[in-house]
């Protein structure tokens, strides 16, 4: 964790947010979360709370991607990274509560209904389809196939954490890569 003031707040309010939603955390559980002064969430987020959740989601986003990196760097096929991507985010909802839930989705869907929380979603989503295509592409994929297949495994990942969260089990997201392995197959 860092010791600047801003990023204190950025972190702790990631946490509090994905572990409760927007709605569930209060500014005075951010600042004594973060161990800093009122005045210094509105000096760094002139909105508050709004502008330091988009600014948490996007330091969770990069979390999220570095998750995606590390999971398709060694693979040797798409298969093999989607697999690997899955565990980690399994494993991941095993041992953090915070994520439990696409941390996107608790961040900011949770949150007021504005249109600066869709884009941002919007965004931080297609990055991340964006960067599993990218290691499709790397991996030997056809480009339009690698975009179709990088948000189809976007698209799975977040339906299978919503049906992981209701549940309350990782398995639905350690199931995912045998269930998508038809649809793999059929594009090939």
């Amino acid at each position: 964790m860092t010791d600047t003031t801003r990023e204190k707040l950025i972190e702790n309010a990631a946490l509090l947010f994905q572990e409760r939603g927007f709605h569930g955390v209060g500014v005075a559980d951010i600042l004594k979360k973060a161990g800093v002064p009122k005045g210094s969430l509105y000096h760094h987020f002139r909105n508050g709370k709004a502008d330091l959740a988009v600014a948490a989601a996007e330091w969770t986003s990069g979390h999220m991607m570095r998750i995606i990196d590390d999971a398709f760097g060694p693979a040797q096929d798409f298969d093999h990274g989607m697999a690997t991507l899955c565990h980690k985010l399994a494993k991941l909802f095993d041992i953090q509560p915070a994520w439990r839930a696409c941390p996107i989705a608790s961040s900011l869907f949770d949150g007021p209904e504005n249109q600066p929380f869709r884009i941002k979603s919007a965004e931080i989503f297609d990055r991340w389809s964006h960067l599993i295509a990218s290691h499709a592409i790397r991996l030997g994929i056809p480009a339009p196939e690698a975009e179709a297949r990088g948000r189809m495994a976007f698209i799975a990942i977040q339906g299978a954490w919503t049906l992981a969260h209701a549940q309350g089990t990782s398995d639905v997201l350690r199931q995912l890569p045998a269930l998508m392995a038809p649809a793999s197959a059929q594009s090939s």
